[in-house]
């Protein structure tokens, strides 16, 4: 089982050091340490293993370290960054470890650029040595990028010319559209395996400065204090700590404080239950940081990311998860209403940022996503979320007979109008109303209203709304249907439905990952018995099938 918690303590591939407003993060990986065991992690190359710890670093850094406000990217290792993607682990593992691989990774990525555009808290990278594949593309997420002038450090994604294999974790995509590289000079750096140094990189907009070794120290001193200058990230704040999050695993039941995932393997299923706080959060500022780790959204944020991550990785062949709620609106309409009304503090951003990371991971997730809405439900704001992202949602008009429960409503609040974004940069609210301006503003009308299953309907923010005669067959049916349909037409469909609207950065790389990496990793001329990644150290030239598709 892959588990995605870990600790600084526990890093076997990064050093992290803090020194005032400047952090230093190097990779200095373990070759021994590969998450599978069988490959050997040689020049800086990485695995899920070395992602998962850095997925930790950025989280550490932003809740743990609120004065750091600028961070060096580097490498521990003398002449050499980072080779990118281990391609014996590549070569091993199975076409959905790959996808997932490359999924997360990109989205660890993400999170650095978002620490950047919205937290204050920039980074940077140094490359004194080889920077390749995903080396470079790790680059490509941050600031600013210092290259070593020394006739040797270079970047390149040679993934076409040596591997066969298109960079499926953003670099294409960051090359053009963030670095605006210009599109024939694209070409020939991803078409070539040398690599590109010095003066032409600069030239050519793939790094941002260039440095004589002998300098390299006071210029990375001087870049780092410049990006931090004008960072609004406190100086004197108390960091909150991340403990190890607590849950259990069994074989049918995944359960955290406040998530709780059934597994039904017979039908396919994954049932994920969120729950509200026992009472209403805290509201002011002093008081959510006394709670630290405890405050209800930022609790949520982190189980609701770790079992995403689990199903993902652990739970491959169930492909229907389904989304209920219970407890008290109330008392989520209180927490989002100290998110709004403490906006401005710095930990109440980054958890409102987090909450939108890990909707968005729910998002880009290849599986059929359904919201049940009963009795019971608590379908309110940040949780409202949940339905608004689901594929179809099922709202039951009325109670069950022989329940004494009140029917089930929806609570729109103002979490719902913008601050939890989708990768095309609007709220599920926006994206569901694309082009309908005025279903969209009677719906942000209702916000504090609890909503019954026909007014619910009627604002079009649910899909059915069954009664109790109708209820259990319609959810069966649905269920049962996404099941017969073939994965990899529903991941399809899926992935083109869901992001309405503008194109942005992050869709185009979900969205090519999602298409052409998926097709590529499963091609012969990638996986085939005389395909590149089988063949590859071998010494063995790879045989391409030459029809173009």
């Amino acid at each position: 089982m892959i588990d995605f918690r870990t600790h600084p303590d526990q890093y076997r591939h990064w050093r992290l050091a803090v020194d005032g407003d400047i952090a230093t993060l190097a990779l200095d990986v373990d070759e021994a340490g590969g998450i599978a065991g069988d490959y050997a992690l040689k020049l800086n190359s990485y695995d899920l293993g070395v992602d998962i710890e850095l997925a930790d670093a950025v989280q550490r850094l932003r809740f743990e370290h609120p004065g750091v406000r600028a961070v060096v990217l580097t490498s521990a290792k003398e002449r050499v960054f980072s080779a990118g993607a281990n391609i014996p682990m590549l070569s091993r593992s199975s076409h959905i470890d790959k996808v997932n691989f490359c999924k997360f990774t990109n989205e660890t990525r993400n999170a650095i650029e978002d620490a950047s555009a919205n937290a204050g808290q920039r980074w940077m990278t140094v490359i004194a040595g080889t920077a390749a594949g995903g080396g470079y593309e790790l680059a490509l997420a941050t600031d600013h990028i210092l290259l070593v002038d020394d006739g040797s450090t270079a970047v390149s994604l040679p993934e076409v010319p040596l591997l066969a294999v298109l960079p499926g974790t953003g670099g294409l995509t960051r090359v053009v559209d963030k670095r605006c590289v210009r599109r024939d000079r694209a070409d020939y750096f991803c078409t070539t395996g040398e690599g590109v140094r010095g003066r032409r990189a600069l030239e050519w907009k793939l790094v941002d400065e260039l440095v004589p070794r002998s300098r390299l120290d006071d210029a990375v001193a001087s870049r780092a204090a410049a990006l931090a200058e004008g960072s609004d990230r406190p100086a004197d704040a108390k960091g909150v700590a991340l403990p190890r999050l607590e849950r259990t695993v069994d074989d049918d039941d995944i359960a955290y404080r406040h998530v709780r995932v059934a597994l039904d393997r017979t039908q396919g299923t994954a049932t994920l239950t969120v729950a509200t706080p026992d009472a209403p959060p805290p509201a002011e500022a002093k008081a959510i940081h006394a709670a630290g780790a405890d405050f209800w959204p930022l609790a949520l944020a982190r189980e609701l990311d770790d079992a995403i991550l689990h199903l993902r990785f652990n739970e491959p062949a169930l492909g229907t998860w389904i989304l209920r709620t219970t407890g008290a609106a109330d008392h989520v309409a209180a927490a989002d209403a100290a998110l709004a009304a403490n906006a401005r503090d710095w930990l109440v951003r980054e958890i409102t940022l987090y909450l939108k990371r890990t909707l968005k991971r729910l998002d880009v997730s290849a599986r059929s996503l359904v919201a049940l809405i009963e009795p019971g439900s608590c379908f309110t704001g940040t949780l409202l979320e949940l339905a608004l992202a689901a594929d179809r949602s099922f709202m039951l008009d009325g109670t069950f007979e022989g329940s004494n429960e009140a029917p089930a409503t929806v609570r729109l609040t103002a979490m719902n109008a913008g601050p939890l974004p989708m990768a095309n940069g609007l709220s599920r609210l926006a994206s569901r109303f694309l082009g309908d301006d005025a279903a969209l503003a009677a719906a942000q009308d209702a916000v504090g209203d609890d909503l019954d299953a026909e007014a619910a309907d009627a604002l079009g923010l649910v899909t059915f709304i069954p009664d109790d005669i109708d209820w259990e067959d319609e959810v069966r049916i649905a269920v049962e249907a996404r099941a017969a349909f073939s994965p990899d037409a529903l991941s399809g469909m899926e992935a083109s439905l869901r992001f309405a609207g503008p194109e942005t950065l992050e869709t185009k790389i979900f969205g090519r990952l999602s298409a052409w990496q998926n097709w590529i990793f499963q091609r012969p001329n990638t996986v085939g018995p005389d395909g590149a990644l089988k063949l590859y150290g071998s010494g063995v030239q790879p045989t391409f099938d030459r029809n173009r598709v």
